[in-house]
């Protein structure tokens, strides 16, 4: 079935921009309930408002499609085409105001990604990338310039909370410190798109879930972000990006700092 890329990731962009909106009208009144998969694993109902929001405006716009949520508003679908959506990236951030969130939604085909949405709403920054069409920061082209020596290098870096991961994480940042310019910890979309704006001069994330890096690795790739992993492509367990000059040595170095 063919698909309007370019219109799936304005309704995408449209419902993301709306769901910002309401995080930050209702920052001031959020819940927050209890705990999920670990203790830091935190959850508010403005994180399952906005979920509900986004899947409601997708399931009117396109009903037969399945939908892949991660606090739970998740269907099954009839098309071959699936919406991954991460309602609140950063969600302790975002509690805690330390630090910035965002608003992802990614639309695959099949295992394919093919349109993207990652939302800043703070800064009101939407990125957004359509499969072979590039990607784009508020209707601007993205081009990832060559990147720095490592040594003088940005790093963002992004990893579940609990305590197998932190541990994994602090070896692995144990070896980046002395060889980098510096690190910043972001969640995990917004250190791909960051990327893909040039602000970061690479990354990693270590055991996210598809609805942390689905839209933000799309809209890195476009940019002309180098991804990959233990292997060739990247996954969940470990994601790595750079600028093409700096993607050898960066993919090197973290690649035997997490064997």
């Amino acid at each position: 079935m063919d698909r309007d890329l370019s219109a799936a990731r304005d309704l995408a962009a449209t419902l993301a921009a709306a769901a910002g909106r309401l995080q930050l009208e209702r920052r001031d009144t959020l819940r927050v309930g209890a705990p999920k998969a670990h203790a830091n694993d935190v959850v508010s109902d403005v994180d399952i408002a906005s979920e509900r929001l986004i899947v409601d405006g997708l399931t009117e716009a396109w009903p037969g499609d399945a939908v892949q949520a991660e606090e739970g508003h998740g269907r099954p679908g009839t098309t071959g085409w699936t919406w991954v959506v991460d309602p609140l990236d950063g969600t302790r951030n975002y509690i805690s105001r330390t630090g910035p969130w965002s608003v992802c939604i990614a639309l695959y085909q099949g295992d394919e990604p093919r349109a993207a949405v990652v939302h800043e709403p703070v800064a009101g920054e939407t990125f957004s990338a359509v499969a072979g069409g590039g990607a784009l920061l508020n209707g601007t082209p993205l081009e990832v310039p060559d990147g720095p020596p490592l040594t003088s290098s940005l790093i963002g870096v992004s990893f579940q909370p609990n305590v197998a991961t932190k541990t994994r994480a602090g070896r692995v940042i144990d070896a980046l410190l002395p060889q980098v310019g510096d690190i910043r910890r972001l969640p995990a979309a917004l250190n791909l798109a960051y990327q893909a704006a040039g602000r970061l001069d690479g990354g990693l994330a270590l055991d996210t879930n598809l609805w942390d890096i689905a839209a933000g690795a799309l809209i890195a790739r476009e940019a002309g972000v180098i991804l990959g992993g233990r292997e060739a492509e990247f996954t969940t367990e470990l994601t790595i990006g750079a600028a093409p000059s700096l993607w050898p040595a960066l993919a090197e170095l973290i690649r035997t700092a997490d064997a």
